[in-house]
């Protein structure tokens, strides 16, 4: 299948959520994990350059490299499916397996790419669980802990562990978005 001209693909950080777009129109979104801390995805506007089928490994069953000048990143598959919505990989996008080989045969060489960080503050956002809307992004400011965080909302500590997939609570940075449920 062929993508239309005018076909780009938008990749939100914050909500760790990729949509691929035809004209106007949203195709689909997808869950993505993306880079962590320590090795961020690289914001900014690129284009696929590069497509393999099975490269193996960790890169799951498909490869699109990214126009990235700083490094190799790209969206791809992953061999560890429990990392996606997460903050997780060295900078690349991951995706099921099943969701990038879907969207795999409607990227061309050359279809546009944005990596946002997303909205910071509290604009409402989908979260897992409510679909609809109802979360909020809190950006983390220095010297708050993620129980002030749970606190401030009236939310508990572990739901907000659980839809930002944090694996140590005592590791947040001033920045860092976390999506209030």
């Amino acid at each position: 299948m062929m993508r239309s001209l005018s076909s780009q693909i938008s990749i939100n950080l914050a909500n760790r959520r990729l949509s691929y777009n035809e004209g106007n129109r949203l195709i689909k979104a997808y869950p993505v994990g993306v880079g962590k801390p320590s090795t961020p995805t690289p914001t900014g506007r690129y284009s696929v350059v590069s497509k393999i089928v099975q490269p193996g490994g960790m890169l799951g069953t498909r490869w699109m490299g990214l126009s990235v000048s700083t490094g190799n990143y790209g969206i791809h598959g992953t061999n560890n499916p429990a990392s996606i919505g997460g903050y997780v990989s060295n900078g690349c996008i991951r995706m099921h397996n099943q969701d990038v080989e879907e969207l795999f045969p409607r990227v061309v060489i050359g279809t546009p790419v944005e990596i946002i960080l997303g909205t910071g503050g509290t604009k409402p956002v989908n979260t897992p669980g409510n679909p609809q809307g109802g979360g909020v992004i809190h950006t983390v400011r220095s010297g708050e802990s993620l129980w002030d965080i749970a606190r401030k909302y009236g939310k508990s500590l572990d739901l907000i562990i659980q839809v930002n997939k944090i694996s140590n609570p005592d590791v947040i940075f001033p920045g860092q978005q976390i999506i209030i449920p």
